[in-house]
């Protein structure tokens, strides 16, 4: 992503009112000062497309997989972006339907890139990157909008998986404070 692309991703996100300031409690169940809203990004459609654009320079032609439900329209505008497929990758089985933790066609061994919203301990995204596995995919790197810097990047690694992010919490802070 050229200074450019970042500059305007950054305005983007905070033209959309995506980063707040407070006390909020996260997923994992810690608090913070600040949150990224994925709804307020993901659903602005400046802010899809240039996520879009972006994740397509850095897909090298690989299915994707939208972990659910924050990773499904960034994988979708990527999709559509780069004609690739997608997965969805769910954090459990449905109990009813096909019960599948992964959505979608996904042949053995395929190589399946995961796109994700936000990291923070990286959790979530280890659990799709565990249940694409466990369906045959090939998965050795994780894309997200931003990475909050709280050990993300260190899970991922100790399971043999790149993270790769577009922005990290401190440049959206930095922009955001400015």
């Amino acid at each position: 992503m050229t200074d450019a692309d970042n500059a305007a991703l950054l305005a983007a996100l905070r033209d959309a009112d995506a980063v707040l300031f407070g006390e909020f409690e996260l997923s994992h169940g810690g608090t913070s000062d600040y949150y990224v809203d994925k709804y307020r990004f993901e659903t602005d459609p400046r802010c899809l497309r240039l996520v879009a654009e972006a994740f397509a320079e850095r897909v090298d032609g690989t299915k994707l997989a939208g972990v659910a439900l924050g990773g499904v329209p960034l994988a979708a505008a990527t999709a559509v972006e780069t004609g690739l497929p997608y997965v969805i990758a769910r954090k459990a089985a449905k109990e009813y339907g096909t019960g599948n933790r992964v959505e979608g066609e996904l042949a053995e061994g395929e190589e399946v890139v995961v796109v994700e919203d936000i990291a923070t301990t990286g959790q979530s995204a280890l659990d799709a990157v565990e249940a694409l596995r466990e369906a045959g995919a090939v998965v050795n790197r994780v894309l997200v909008v931003v990475d909050r810097k709280e050990g993300a990047t260190e899970l991922l690694a100790d399971h043999d998986v790149e993270l790769d992010a577009l922005l990290t919490a401190s440049e959206l802070l930095a922009d955001a404070e400015e």
